[in-house]
């Protein structure tokens, strides 16, 4: 007796009441043979359900739950009210060919200057973008072939590391080659496809890209699931040109946050080889971090694409839930993943997104998505758009972070806006975050459960890494009573964001509550779990995936230790165009911050 709770109606909630409080995550940190053995007690068939019931009490998730009277009616996936539209946008067809969308990105970027192609001192990037790719190669500089084979010596020269620390887990050099040699064939007769034609982009383990299997980094995945074709995304970047060099490394069935990867060998972070790359995208991020690849595409459900990006000091956009085609990804039944683009310039992850972009048949029903627009970056109207944002921050929680060098340094970044844009910082209140926390685990953590339990019941769950079984032990006590009032928690929480919404018009975070942490030796052979630390890289970018927004990861600098800090810009439904404006402008602010990771291949090298 005495354990209900009765949550008020969503809208009678007075936020002047709202106190920021964020309760600790209490679970063991382990590695190596400690979390061997927690595994073997958490499946234990009596005593297993006792510790994942005492863990449950202690992180109150049944309290928040199971004995909580929610008045709000359940929504099963993101629902947006209707949209205002964009200002200073050009609007996409999603029916056109991705070639079409691309060459409409491109004439939204300012004007392209070749320049410093033979001057790097002069370049004012860090990073080879595409367009530098298309014009050294349209000029006879390189061509692709020639690239190939720095970028195959590239990824040779990890795969051989000792101990193991592979960016790619499926990799054909015999492929690239073939892909590169049709593509310098084409520029030789004059004819590229597209601004794509030759660049280099990877694809997350769990996209389908032929020929390769999609393994979602297991060891056995691919036997039960074969690959048929690209995945939606994918057909639509082989279409315009792209070389597709293989399958990027990644968090086993991307659940978890650091990228560890027993099964294949972890990835590491350019900026520090001793350090995470973060996840669960980690092999797409480290290997446009490390100059590789021009970009590549990853899958987020919980941040698995910003987290990374923002550890590795590169840009990872998270579009709307229902905005990008999951068709061919192994995530493709859930109701907070999303596949998006990685690369290391705002311009290069706009150009992505525009061969991508496109919802499947189901979600243009159920969804009803708005008309996809890209910012006009170089218009004047693009600039009066800056000026009128109004940035909403909630500063209890933008400073709840591991070090103040990350919320210092995105502090910094909001007044540069302020002072070169004239953008309005608006304070905000974002009620009930630990409840959206707990109805993102029981959401993600049941519905990844509902595609395994038949493999894991036919004998495959003993083939998963530890980390892995762990979170499926956990998995496994979510009632559906709880999957019920977590969609009941979804409603309140979009609730409070729409009315934010009404006053502002991008919320800015960090991406990360810390930097890149150390990888722990001995969690190389047999995994880790730290789910503090697993807090700490969650802890902004779970509205994105619970709720479906749009949002962006831009990096902005780095710590005393020098290890990146990215900020995070999230939006409106549909409104990936203003996040993509506001992230170029940071892009602009921020350049003269940002470091070369230690690790980097200068794969162009038109000298």
């Amino acid at each position: 007796m005495g354990k209900k709770k009765v949550m008020i109606p969503v809208e009678n909630v007075d936020l002047k009441t709202v106190k920021y409080k964020r309760e600790p995550i209490h679970a063991p940190h382990l590695t190596g043979f400690g979390l061997k053995l927690f595994v073997w007690v958490t499946e234990a068939p009596l005593i297993g359900s006792l510790v994942l019931s005492i863990l449950k009490k202690q992180n109150k998730m049944n309290e928040m739950l199971r004995y909580t009277v929610i008045p709000e009616r359940p929504m099963f996936k993101p629902e947006f009210p209707l949209q205002e539209p964009e200002h200073g946008v050009v609007v996409v067809g999603e029916d056109d060919e991705p070639i079409r969308r691309v060459e409409a990105a491109l004439k939204c970027l300012p004007p392209y200057d070749p320049a410093y192609l033979s001057n790097t001192d002069s370049s004012p990037y860090l990073y080879w973008k595409i367009r530098d790719y298309a014009h050294a190669y349209q000029a006879g500089l390189v061509t692709p072939s020639m690239v190939a084979e720095h970028v195959i010596s590239g990824v040779e020269e990890f795969n051989n590391k000792t101990p193991p620390m592979p960016l790619l887990i499926s990799f054909n050099a015999y492929d690239v080659r073939k892909q590169a040699a049709a593509s310098t064939e084409r520029f030789k007769e004059g004819n590229p496809i597209s601004i794509f034609d030759g660049i280099f982009v990877a694809i997350k383990d769990d996209i389908d890209c032929s020929p390769y299997p999609s393994k979602g980094a297991t060891t056995w995945f691919h036997e039960v699931r074969p690959v048929k074709g690209d995945a939606a995304s994918v057909s639509k970047l082989r279409s315009c040109g792209a070389i597709l060099i293989g399958k990027a490394n990644m968090h086993e069935l991307g659940l978890g946050t650091t990228g560890n990867n027993p099964n294949y060998g972890t990835a590491r972070n350019p900026h520090s080889l001793d350090r995470y790359t973060g996840g669960s995208s980690s092999g797409p991020a480290a290997i446009v971090a490390s100059g590789l690849c021009s970009a590549a595409l990853g899958t987020d459900g919980g941040g698995s694409v910003r987290i990374p990006s923002s550890l590795c000091g590169v840009v990872g956009l998270k579009t709307t839930y229902g905005r990008t085609d999951m068709e061919g990804a192994l995530c493709d039944c859930g109701t907070v993943e999303i596949i998006g683009p990685i690369a290391s310039t705002v311009e290069d992850v706009m150009l992505v997104y525009a061969a991508i972009l496109g919802s499947s048949p189901t979600e243009r029903i159920s969804m009803k998505p708005a008309p996809p627009c890209l910012p006009s970056l170089s218009s004047f109207e693009s600039s009066n758009a800056l000026k009128s944002l109004r940035l909403g921050k909630y500063t209890e929680w933008f400073n709840d972070v591991y070090s103040t060098d990350i919320s210092d340094k995105c502090e910094d970044v909001l007044n540069l806006l302020s002072r070169n844009h004239g953008c309005e910082t608006v304070e905000i209140v974002i009620p009930e975050l630990d409840e959206m926390r707990a109805a993102h685990v029981v959401s993600i953590g049941s519905e990844s459960l509902s595609s395994l339990i038949p493999y894991c019941e036919d004998g495959k769950g003993p083939k998963l890494t530890h980390d892995t079984r762990t979170n499926l032990a956990l998995f496994r006590t979510f009632s559906a009573s709880d999957y019920v009032s977590a969609q009941r928690i979804r409603r309140r929480i979009m609730h409070y964001h729409m009315e934010i919404f009404k006053k502002v018009d991008i919320i800015v975070t960090p991406t990360t509550g810390m930097t890149s942490p150390i990888i722990p030796e001995s969690s190389l052979k047999l995994g880790e779990t730290n789910l503090e630390v697993s807090g700490y890289l969650m802890r902004f970018v779970i509205a994105g995936n619970l709720l479906g927004l749009p949002a962006i990861s831009v990096p902005v600098g780095h710590d005393k230790q020098g290890l990146p800090i990215g900020i995070q810009l999230i939006g409106r439904p549909w409104a990936e165009a203003s996040i993509l404006r506001l992230a170029s402008a940071v892009e602009e602010l921020c350049l003269e911050s940002r470091k070369r990771p230690s690790t980097f291949f200068d794969i162009l090298k038109v000298k």
